[in-house]
């Protein structure tokens, strides 16, 4: 007997369903732990090595290595993209999957699909020139271009859910608590 496994937009979403029942069943099926580590390298330049992750109590193997630089003219060699363009990726990257899963479970089939954002940084604080001034973003702005057999209605409501379920627009939306754990070596 063979099995045929829907793929939609190239999502297994059998897979998709198979996993949203598990999690259902058992909760800590679906606990997900991710990790890297970040070794300074020379100037501004760090390389982010990913080593796995875990999924319900599993360690599973993961391999990457990021480099990061900064441009030169925020005193790096620009060999790499800086942090903010890694972390507007990451977001864009979570929210483009986190799209394209609702629009296949709904059967909605992409032609195209691009998610576009940016974000204006005051190096006033950043660089502690002006402590009234966020050493960060004051909004992030994003754009969703979509083509496909999608209605309206069902683009906005994949929109919804994108908004609903992203982790990354979560992480950023909402302030997330940051716990420090600094060691000075000898």
């Amino acid at each position: 007997m063979t099995t045929t496994t829907a793929l939609i937009n190239g999502i297994d979403t059998d897979g998709v369903k198979n996993l949203v029942r598990e999690v259902k069943q058992d909760y800590k099926r679906g606990l997900a732990d991710f990790r890297v580590n970040t070794q300074w390298k020379h100037g501004m330049h760090s390389e982010t090595r990913v080593t796995g992750w875990g999924l319900g109590g599993q360690n599973l193997k993961h391999s990457f290595t990021i480099g990061i630089d900064e441009p030169r003219e925020l005193c790096g060699q620009d060999q790499y993209a800086n942090p903010q363009e890694y972390l507007l990726g990451a977001m864009n990257a979570c929210m483009l999957n986190t799209f394209v899963a609702v629009c296949s479970l709904q059967g909605v089939e992409l032609e195209s699909l691009s998610f576009e954002s940016e974000g204006q940084l005051d190096l006033r604080g950043f660089l502690g020139i002006d402590t009234n001034v966020r050493a960060g973003y004051d909004e992030i702005r994003y754009t969703i271009r979509v083509k496909g057999n999608g209605t309206p209605e069902q683009f906005r409501k994949a929109h919804d859910a994108m908004i609903a379920t992203s982790p990354n627009y979560f992480n950023l939306a909402n302030g997330i608590p940051l716990r420090a754990n600094l060691v000075i070596e000898d």
